[in-house]
């Protein structure tokens, strides 16, 4: 059996073959030649009648290879008759279903949107992959509860998705580190969205953000004033050596603020802590440090003051003293991290207003109260 591309040329043995051939990769090969046949050759109307015939046949055929051939043969043509597009696009084999989903045109939105509604998760993520998937679609992608699906949407360049959409994929899967980055990673976005992003994603993603999507000037200057001082903060367990010549540095440049003093105390810095607050307040260290760990109420309260910082903060500074006596910095590659992270849950727990678990959504508050 021979494949013409200028011609179906379809032979009485083909039909015969087609019809009584007991094997699957015959009838692929029949199938193969009859959509390639419809797809590239000039045909008469009664040729094509009977390859339409035939290929709507093939595409109930019981071997999925054979309608396999069908649905790689035909993915991209205009050719595909709708009705068989369909069937292959609601086919239960991944195999045949996901080429005609992910590159077929006579496919329509209201098609795909019916294909998404049914609930399989990889012709979610082949219709979210198309190379032009409208906004109707990319709404209703989003709607699907398949986070796979929304991740391959949004890093799809070719995806169009409007603020609703955007919102409601932030409400729904706002835990997922891909969605996120796929959105941070757009060509565009709405500025809602870019500036609710900067809330929810990493440190390095919250820069790569500001520098691709429009957000407020005050938005963009605080990303940027929290890279500076998370830099800085790097640097304080190697620096012990020339401690009060760094201090003295970072507070003649007007760097030695109240959110870096504190960014220090949450990675369990506390000589810096000490250092910083002397320096302020124009006292040893030993005094500060007597003063800062006093049992009582009112050590901490006195040289907070004398170090003229935004009272603002003083209840953090608080709660980050006593947490402080309670959680053992202890060896090993992660426990910086953990530190931190007990750190600041017990801080948040005394913002009832604040819900996200990241240190510099609550200095950006505290800075605001500050300014305000």
């Amino acid at each position: 059996m021979t494949y013409s591309a200028s011609r179906i040329a379809l032979s009485l043995d083909d039909v015969q073959a087609l019809l009584t051939d007991p094997r699957p990769q015959s009838r692929a090969d029949v199938a193969r030649k009859v959509a390639i046949g419809l797809d590239q050759s000039p045909l008469s109307e009664a040729e094509r009648k009977l390859a339409l015939d035939i290929l709507r046949a093939m595409a109930k055929d019981a071997e999925s290879r054979v309608r396999q051939a069908i649905a790689e043969t035909m993915k991209s043509s205009d050719a595909l008759p709708h009705d068989v597009a369909m069937a292959l696009a609601k086919d239960e084999e991944s195999a045949v279903s996901a080429p005609v989903l992910r590159e077929s045109r006579v496919l329509t939105d209201e098609d795909l949107i019916s294909v998404l509604a049914d609930g399989h998760g990889d012709k979610q993520i082949a219709i979210a992959g198309r190379a032009d998937v409208s906004e109707a679609v990319s709404a209703a992608v989003v709607r699907t509860g398949n986070a796979a699906a929304v991740t391959t949407l949004v890093e799809n360049t070719g995806a169009r998705i409007d603020e609703a959409a955007f919102s409601e994929a932030l409400d729904r899967y706002a835990e997922f580190e891909t969605i996120k980055s796929g959105m941070v990673m757009r060509a565009a976005l709405p500025s809602t969205i870019a500036e609710r992003l900067v809330a929810l994603v990493s440190d390095k993603l919250k820069l790569e953000l500001v520098s691709r999507h429009p957000v407020s000037p005050e938005t963009a200057a605080d990303v940027l004033y929290a890279a500076r001082e998370q830099a800085t903060v790097g640097i304080l367990p190697g620096a012990n050596s020339d401690l009060p010549a760094l201090v003295r540095q970072l507070r003649n440049k007007g760097r030695l603020t109240a959110s870096l003093i504190l960014r220090a105390i949450c990675i369990g810095d506390i000589r810096f802590f000490e250092e910083a607050i002397a320096q302020l307040a124009g006292t040893s260290p030993a005094k500060a440090s007597l003063l800062i760990h006093d049992a009582g109420p009112l050590g901490l309260k006195a040289i907070f003051q004398k170090a003229n910082l935004s009272p603002v903060f003083f209840p953090a500074f608080r709660v980050a003293i006593d947490v402080y006596k309670d959680i053992e910095l202890t060896a090993g590659p992660d426990a910086r991290e953990r530190f931190e992270r007990q750190m600041i849950e017990r801080i948040l727990t005394q913002y009832q207003d604040m819900e996200v678990g990241d240190l510099d959504y609550l200095l950006g508050k505290l800075n605001q109260a500050h300014a305000a």
